[in-house]
């Protein structure tokens, strides 16, 4: 399973590197066309908004597995640790059953855009290729939310790791009045 962990975590970032560097790459491209040649690729903004859209949807579940979504815990950080502990599965298992929801409307989403046949509009392909992330996204997310969940039931974790903003503002400061 270690082995399996890693090779998600790999495919994960290096998509999240790849769909970067691709959508800034057309988007640079579109603009020197635009503003140097007066001319454009046809299809860079529709191209710009899938890999946005495959970047974001690779990025939700990324942002779960490094603790960098921020969220609303300071009356969790009262609890004591059993307090956290159980705050944290039902958090989880509340986030679980939201992608397993949204895992199935963006599955019946994919099938009915492909059952239809339906192109992009700028891009000559079929758009179903362009929208597969939806499911797939959803189910990475689905992936790392139980990951997460799990190491609170084992109690490897006492909640979710969430981005504590406040905390790194505070560290930042001392260290500027220390230069």
């Amino acid at each position: 399973m270690d082995m399996g962990r890693n090779l998600v975590d790999r495919l994960e970032e290096g998509a999240l590197a790849f769909l970067l560097a691709a959508m800034t790459l057309v988007t640079v491209l579109q603009v020197i066309l635009r503003y140097v040649f007066n001319t454009s690729m046809l299809w860079g903004i529709e191209g710009s908004v899938y890999l946005f859209g495959w970047l974001v949807l690779i990025g939700i579940s990324y942002g779960v597995k490094v603790g960098s979504h921020i969220g609303v815990d300071a009356v969790v950080r009262m609890l004591p640790a059993r307090g956290k502990q159980v705050a944290g599965v039902i958090a989880g298992l509340l986030c679980i059953a939201y992608a397993a929801f949204m895992l199935i409307g963006s599955w019946h989403y994919f099938e009915t855009v492909y059952e239809i046949g339906i192109t992009g509009d700028d891009i000559p392909i079929q758009r179903w290729i362009m929208i597969i992330i939806l499911p797939l996204g959803f189910l990475l997310l689905f992936y790392r939310l139980i990951q997460m969940t799990w190491r609170i039931v084992r109690g490897e974790e006492t909640g979710f790791t969430l981005a504590n903003e406040a905390a790194d503002a505070v560290e930042q400061f001392k260290d500027l009045r220390k230069q």
